[in-house]
């Protein structure tokens, strides 16, 4: 009897434990769902080397941040803070160098939740992921920066014959490495040799390539560099001339019109040659017999 009276206390006392653990737990996953959640951007920043660029990060709701304390760090640097904000100022201390002068926050839309973070000279070693934290209120989000320099490209014409021209196309300093296509007057890709890419010193690439094509009415041929990583595109056309029927003629009958007009003016030039001679040779002989 004793040992059923037992049995049952810890049944009971079992049962109060489970229910106190349920209890905690929806309390604390009530509280979690109070906090404010850190929002990203969706997709990837990309940014102009040289230019200024804001990675978002905000609360949601809208929650005053001026007095919490923020973090913005690269995760894959060390030290890796960007930007540390806490008692209403930035700290620099284990700043990660190549940031210092160059980050800072909207400070003026910190009331609003609004912790993105200000890049000013972008270079190409900013390009990664950034982790933007709250650590009062353990959130954070992840910003990937795509940092791209590009170029337009540069069209040449490299030989002619009668019936094909050999253009060239080059672009110098895109970053990250892009493609060359070429293309005819109506949008379609032209057989053409895999293009030659360099990687240069200061980690840019230069494209070229060339292309072989034939001479014939609305000769209009484009040379595309393109990277679609980052959704950037630049071109250069060329008209390769082709000369009608019509003028060809005329350029025959001017060009022959040239050659006779020629042929006459020798051919006049040389009559009044020998007429002079034979004025002087009978002058010459007159003199001789008055003699």
């Amino acid at each position: 009897m004793r040992l059923q009276r037992c049995r049952s206390a810890l049944s009971i006392v079992l049962l109060q434990h489970v229910i106190d653990c349920f209890f905690l737990l929806t309390s604390h996953r009530v509280s979690s769902s109070d906090v404010p959640l850190l929002i990203g951007p969706s997709q990837t920043v990309v940014a102009f080397v040289g230019d200024d660029v804001t990675l978002p990060c905000r609360l949601e709701p809208a929650t005053d941040a001026s007095a919490m304390r923020l973090e913005w760090a690269r995760p894959d640097l060390s030290p890796g803070f960007v930007h540390v904000w806490a008692d209403r100022r930035e700290h620099v201390l284990d700043k990660q160098p190549s940031y210092r002068g160059r980050t800072s926050l909207l400070t003026d839309r910190l009331h609003l939740g609004d912790i993105s973070l200000k890049l000013v000279n972008v270079t190409l070693s900013d390009e990664g992921p950034y982790r933007c934290l709250v650590p009062e209120l353990g959130r954070k989000a992840f910003v990937k920066l795509a940092v791209c320099v590009v170029s337009t490209p540069v069209i040449r014409v490299m030989s002619r014959t009668s019936s094909s021209v050999v253009l060239q196309c080059e672009s110098a300093g895109w970053y990250p490495e892009p493609e060359l296509l070429w293309l005819d007057g109506e949008g379609k890709l032209l057989s053409a040799g895999p293009p030659e890419t360099v990687r240069g010193p200061d980690d840019l690439y230069t494209v070229s390539s060339r292309v072989t094509v034939e001479k014939r009415h609305s000769n209009t041929f484009t040379c595309r560099v393109q990277q679609n990583n980052i959704n950037q595109t630049r071109e250069a056309h060329i008209r390769v001339a082709v000369l009608s029927r019509y003028v060809k003629g005329v350029l025959a009958l001017g060009l022959l019109g040239v050659v006779l007009g020629l042929a006459s003016t020798i051919h006049g030039c040389m009559r009044e040659h020998v007429r002079h001679k034979k004025i002087q040779s009978e002058h010459s002989n007159k003199e001789k017999m008055d003699v």
